[in-house]
């Protein structure tokens, strides 16, 4: 009896453990991408308002359309770089919170 009350609380520890390692994992990854998210902001925000600058400057309405296409164009590559970014950094995370769980389930424990 005392037998299967200690396998059951180390089974329960080792459980803790592993999801205590997931949890840190996933945290990590989280902050990461919020990071990035965050880093991301702030070069769109300064990159539209270096392009307002430029258009109040114009000096024909030739100049206006060329600046507003050329940063169309940088803004929408820009997020498309960004979107596979995140895809990336999202699928890393899922594959390191697993990571723990997945080494417990090869082992047996």
């Amino acid at each position: 009896m005392m037998k299967g009350i200690e396998d059951f609380q180390k089974l329960s520890q080792t459980n803790m453990d592993v999801a205590m390692k997931a949890f840190g994992e996933m945290s990590k990854g989280w902050q990461a991408i919020a990071a990035e998210f965050s880093d991301y902001t702030k070069r769109s925000f300064e990159d539209g308002t270096s392009t307002l600058e430029q258009l109040m400057s114009a000096k024909s309405l030739e100049q206006a359309v060329d600046i507003q296409t050329k940063y169309v164009k940088r803004s929408y590559d820009d997020y498309m770089h960004q979107l596979a970014k995140v895809g990336s950094m999202y699928a890393e995370l899922a594959k390191e919170a697993y990571r723990p769980m997945e080494k417990l389930m090869h082992t047996g424990r």
